[in-house]
């Protein structure tokens, strides 16, 4: 900016693009930091006391300290209640409570912004805002209903001709609303939205993304979808609970009330709790089978053969631990195994998620996201851990669980042309007789 005034100076008859430039940088006597300046001195919120009244009489002798820890109590066992009756209430109920999640965070972040910048009238940001929600959910989740509905999407003509070209479609959504911004733009405030712009896109790949992927994970099995978010939450309580009695050294600047002392017992007790439920949801078929769509019922089903992964296993304990416990061997489901990575990764890793969303609210200067939840915020501070525990959990079940899909395998070959079909099946006839799995006669029948 300095420099353009000096060159305004030495240079009197500049040419028309540098004072255009010029009066880009600094509209009506205000420049770009100050712009920024005046947005961030815009107040969003106050934390005002939203508990419940009844609670308020209940509590009114207590300090504010231990009247926050029973309403931050008594709310959260009233939210594990919620969580075990959608539990209980099934697949499709799931998948409908993570869409209404999604969209609740997505409100609350994008409100966020229209907040800090509601001020400068940019025009279309709310409405492009929800019309690029719309065009990311219509993608993913007809991803999903063409990989998990595929015979009932074949088996429909308009869903088989929507399956076929939803990629395009998609882009096609996408650069309506690309257009849509870019005829939006207004030249005194230029980076403004483009701010917004990128706003809305990082909130989408935080929210919508990752909630995409929690879907998928609960089509692997109730138990990784049950397992991860069970283990997110008895950490956030262990820590707060160990951080509440003990907690003496603080954990990090971004937040803090945390503590080493909750964050380290938070840890061991998340360990011990994620074999403990990994090992009583291993027993049953209603959790470990894949959820899959039967066509002849038109509903979910979750009932199969346990794999390997689901049946109790003998293993030798190691010498060490051995000269303590007194054992030698213990019997497991390997699954167990599998959860002292996910619980792991949930006490050390996933209050990142956390900390990264208390900088964000930092930067605006807000407490919560929003007062949804009296004590414990918006939907967004119950959920800023739950998101990178679901990506991690999908990377996790493609690199070291999923193997090939038989039945995937079987409805892909039963698209293709009647040519292409027979082509397969020679090639196959042909590999399994040359590794002796079928005998001659059983190739000429």
């Amino acid at each position: 900016m300095t420099e353009l005034r000096q060159r305004a100076v030495r240079e009197p008859d500049a040419p028309p693009e540098d004072k255009e430039l010029e009066s880009e940088v600094k509209v009506d006597g205000e420049t770009a930091s100050d712009t920024e300046s005046r947005a961030e001195a815009v107040p969003l919120s106050t934390s005002a006391d939203d508990t419940p009244e009844v609670l308020n009489r209940a509590l009114s002798n207590l300090s504010s300290r231990w009247k926050n820890w029973w309403v931050r109590g008594i709310l959260t066992l009233a939210m594990i209640a919620f969580f075990f009756i959608i539990i209980y209430l099934g697949p499709m109920v799931l998948m409908i409570i993570v869409m209404c999640v999604q969209i609740k965070c997505f409100h609350e972040i994008i409100t966020i912004g229209y907040n800090v910048y509601h001020s400068y009238d940019l025009p279309w940001f709310r409405t492009l805002s929800w019309y690029f929600l719309l065009c990311v959910n219509y993608f993913f989740y007809g991803e999903t209903v063409t990989d998990y509905f595929f015979t009932l999407v074949q088996r429909e003509e308009p869903l088989r001709i929507l399956s076929k070209y939803h990629r395009f479609i998609s882009f096609t959504l996408y650069l309506i609303g690309f257009c849509m911004f870019v005829l939006s733009l207004v030249k005194k405030h230029y980076r403004l939205q483009f701010y917004m712009f990128g706003w809305t896109h990082v909130t989408l790949l935080i929210v919508v993304t990752q909630s995409h992927l929690v879907i998928h994970n609960l089509f692997e099995g109730m138990i990784w979808f049950i397992v991860p978010i069970s283990c997110v939450i008895c950490n956030d309580i262990m820590a707060y609970m160990f951080g509440f009695f003990f907690g003496r050294t603080p954990l990090i600047k971004l937040s803090p009330k945390k503590t080493w002392e909750g964050f380290i017992g938070g840890f061991f007790a998340t360990v011990v709790f994620g074999l403990l439920l990994s090992y009583v949801m291993s027993g049953y078929r209603c959790f470990v089978c894949p959820v899959e769509y039967n066509n002849d019922t038109n509903s979910f089903t979750v009932d199969c053969e346990p794999s390997d992964l689901f049946r109790l296993q003998e293993y030798n304990i190691p010498e060490v631990i051995r000269s303590v416990i007194g054992l030698t061997t213990v019997w497991m489901y390997p699954f167990q195994i599998h959860s002292i990575a996910l619980s792991t990764f949930a006490s050390l890793i996933g209050p990142f998620g956390g900390f990264f969303a208390s900088g964000f609210k930092r930067a605006f200067k807000i407490k919560d996201f929003a007062n949804t939840i009296p004590g414990h915020g918006g939907i967004m501070d119950r959920f800023d851990c739950q998101y990178l525990m679901a990506t991690f959990v999908n990377v996790y079940i493609a690199s070291f669980i999923r193997g090939p899909n038989p039945s995937k395998l079987i409805q892909q070959f039963l698209t293709l042309r009647p040519d292409q079909q027979l082509h397969i099946f020679n090639t196959l006839r042909s590999h399994l007789a040359d590794k002796g799995m079928l005998t001659a006669g059983t190739e000429d029948e």
